[in-house]
């Protein structure tokens, strides 16, 4: 069993007050073998079983709350195929005119 650390498993106190960064997560269907280790140790459960099959004949994951995903890359670490990646989303910077 995985030890998930505090930072994770609770909301700091000025969570109010912090702007979090955005995941955008990429997996690779076709290059998935279905395992589940993405999905079973996801601490915010961002992703779940697809009714679709990849072309290895299996089930790959699916994203159902990309907007829970809070970066820890559990996901990206556990995969032995190297299937599913996480990076942050990039802010769009307005302009003042």
């Amino acid at each position: 069993m995985i030890n998930i650390p505090e930072r994770i498993k609770h909301a700091a106190l000025d969570n109010k007050d912090v702007k979090h960064p955005r995941a955008e997560i990429h997996l690779i269907k076709d290059q998935c073998k279905g395992c589940g280790y993405c999905i079973e140790y996801c601490p915010k459960k961002v992703l779940e079983e697809s009714e679709e099959i990849n072309a290895r004949g299996v089930r790959p994951p699916k994203i159902v709350h990309e907007d829970q995903c809070i970066l820890c890359h559990f996901c990206t670490v556990v995969c032995p195929d190297f299937a599913i990646f996480v990076v942050e989303k990039q802010e769009e910077e307005k302009c003042k005119t």
